[in-house]
C-alpha cells in the first residue's frame, strides 16, 4: 500500500477512515476480551482505532507507512487528549523502531493489502512481536466481498490499488503454525461507500 493514497485524495475520501473505531474492536473491549493493555496496531492510519483504545486505557502504538496519515493521528489525539504513540514504519521492511513486545496486536483493512507471497514473513513478524499468551487480531476482505464489483483473487479498486482477497482457510493455513483460533469467521465491516464482507481473524499465541 503507498504512502502517496492520502496525497492523493482529500476530503475525507480516504476509503478506511471511518469516524469511529471498528464495531468488532469496540465489541472485544466492551465485552472484555481484550483488556487494557500494551498494544501494537499495525496500519493505524489516521488514528481512529488507537485513539479509542487510549482513551479506553489502553497502552497503545500505531504505525504506518505514511508519515501523512500520522500527522493527522497525532493532532487527532492531541486534541482528544489521549496519549499514543504513532511511528512511521514499514512492517515488511523495517520493523527495527518496534523494540518492545505487546500483549495485543491487530491489523484492521490491512492483510488484503499484502500480497501471499509477502504473507508468511508478515505472520512471523507478528509472531516475534507477540508476548506469549496475547493476542492477535487480523480483518481482511474476504473473496466473497463484492463491493469493488470483481470477482477473482487480486482485484483493483477505484483508487488505483490492488488487493488480495482472501478466503477462510487461506488465513487458517496462514496463521495455523503460529497461532491457536479464538474465532474465524465472515463479518461485515463498514467501508466507503458501502460495507465489506471481511474474514475476521481472533487468534491467540500459546506459551
Amino acid at each position: 500500500m503507498s504512502s502517496d493514497i492520502y496525497k492523493n485524495i482529500s476530503g475525507g475520501g480516504v476509503p478506511w477512515d471511518m469516524e469511529g473505531p471498528p464495531a468488532a474492536l469496540v465489541n472485544l473491549v466492551v465485552q472484555k476480551t481484550v483488556q487494557p493493555c500494551k498494544t501494537l496496531e499495525i496500519g493505524c492510519g489516521m488514528g481512529n482505532a488507537a485513539i479509542y483504545l487510549a482513551k479506553n486505557g489502553f497502552d497503545i502504538t500505531g504505525i504506518d507507512i505514511s508519515e501523512m496519515a500520522l500527522s493527522e493521528a497525532r493532532i487527532r489525539a492531541f486534541k482528544d487528549q489521549v496519549e499514543c504513540t504513532f511511528l512511521c514504519v514499514d512492517f515488511l521492511k523495517d520493523s527495527i523502531e518496534i523494540t518492545n513486545t505487546f500483549d495485543f496486536i491487530f491489523d484492521w483493512s490491512v492483510l488484503h493489502h499484502i500480497f501471499p507471497e509477502k504473507r508468511k514473513e508478515y505472520a512471523e513478524k507478528v509472531y516475534r512481536l507477540l508476548k506469549p499468551g496475547g493476542i492477535y487480531l487480523s480483518v481482511c476482505f474476504s473473496e466473497n466481498d463484492d463491493a469493488f464489483g470483481g470477482v477473482g483473487k487480486f482485484r483493483k479498486t477505484s483508487i488505483g490499488t490492488t488487493l488480495y482477497f482472501s478466503s477462510e482457510k487461506e488465513i487458517c493455513e496462514l496463521f495455523g503454525l503460529h497461532f491457536r483460533k479464538i474465532e474465524l469467521e465472515i463479518i461485515q465491516i463498514e467501508g466507503k461507500p458501502k460495507t465489506h464482507l471481511a474474514v475476521y481473524a481472533l487468534m491467540k499465541k500459546e506459551i
